[in-house]
């Protein structure tokens, strides 16, 4: 009688003890990136840009070609503008738009560099080319950046209106109002 207790009650002790196996720790690289990206920007708020910079280049060797990348650039290249380097900043612009071309803060990123390098004219002359109608946001912009606010409003609102279901279309709509009310 005892062994027809004693066995049940084995089986029973091994279903109730709660055992699982131990999780396996996997090394994700896109969640590493997204770490040093955060790292970086912690170093950006407490203005260590030189720590800031480290870190949101080992974001992008971790994660090299994805849309985040597009914001590990972005991020490196707007500290490169603050600490006065716009040459590597307009490396770094031109990479994150080669990535994802709809986030419209690259194209003002860019543009902004344009100006401190003084390069607006010999870019107008390259965003000219109709073949891509994602030019016409960057010659909208240098158009502003040259100060000539009502042809960027007019060739920004032509964008708009022909490209309609972009991602990109009602951030520009938006920078639009922004500049209406500024003249």
């Amino acid at each position: 009688m005892k062994k027809f207790l004693i066995i049940p009650l084995i089986f029973l002790t091994f279903l109730t003890s709660g055992y699982k196996k131990p999780d396996v720790y996997v090394i994700d690289a896109q969640k590493n990136a997204q770490v040093h990206n955060n790292l970086g920007l912690i170093y950006v708020d407490e203005k260590c840009y030189y720590a800031a910079i480290q870190e949101f280049k080992i974001a992008i060797s971790l994660n090299p070609n994805t849309q985040a990348t597009a914001v590990y650039y972005n991020n490196l290249g707007e500290v490169y503008l603050t600490i006065g380097y716009p040459d590597y900043a307009l490396d770094c612009f031109e990479r994150a738009l080669t990535q994802f071309s709809l986030n419209f803060k690259y194209y003002q990123n860019l543009a902004k560099t344009f100006k401190l390098l003084n390069l607006v004219d010999e870019k107008i002359a390259k965003y000219s080319d109709e073949s891509n109608p994602l030019n016409r946001i960057m010659l909208g912009l240098l158009y502003e950046q040259n100060g000539d606010v009502k042809r960027a409003i007019t060739i920004l609102d032509e964008f708009s209106m022909t490209e309609p279901d972009l991602i990109i279309t009602p951030a520009i709509r938006q920078y639009i109002k922004e500049l209406v009310k500024t003249q």
